[in-house]
């Protein structure tokens, strides 16, 4: 196969391919010619990054992943490991997200949104040190 057949086949752009070969997660035959020929085995590799990365694993996750793949003496544990090192980062992430949802949302709430200057938005983005949100504190203490 091609690159833009292997591309077609996997779902891969053309440019995440050569660069999956750049870095030595795949290594594809190459003919007389020079160019690419991609095996069943090759697409197999590329379907198998292209999950992993949807997955938000990184490349060198990947590469320990696809390693662990290849070998048949691996220890699921160690699988295992990986995924749950990622998992940990991914609900760390959302944590995130979370309280900048909750702090964005209460900035919006608190803006009026018409024509005068006053914005709690940007005086809040303005600020240099974390902020300390005084009412809100004082609101749980009374409630």
């Amino acid at each position: 196969m091609n690159i833009g057949e292997v591309s077609k086949r996997s779902g891969l752009p053309a440019k995440t391919i050569r660069y999956y070969e750049e870095i030595g997660l795949i290594k594809p035959l190459r003919g007389l010619n020079g160019y690419r020929a991609f095996r069943e085995s090759d697409l197999h590799k590329l379907a198998f990054l292209g999950r992993a990365r949807s997955l938000g694993f990184s490349i060198d996750d990947c590469r320990a992943l696809m390693s662990l793949y290849e070998d048949d003496n691996r220890a699921s544990a160690d699988v295992k490991e990986i995924a749950e090192r990622h998992l940990e980062k991914i609900r760390n992430k959302m944590r995130e997200l979370a309280g900048m949802e909750t702090t964005l949302s209460e900035l919006v709430e608190a803006c009026n949104g018409d024509h005068k200057p006053d914005c709690p938005i940007l005086r809040d983005l303005a600020i240099t040190e974390q902020p300390c949100d005084c009412d809100k504190l004082e609101k749980r203490k009374t409630a």
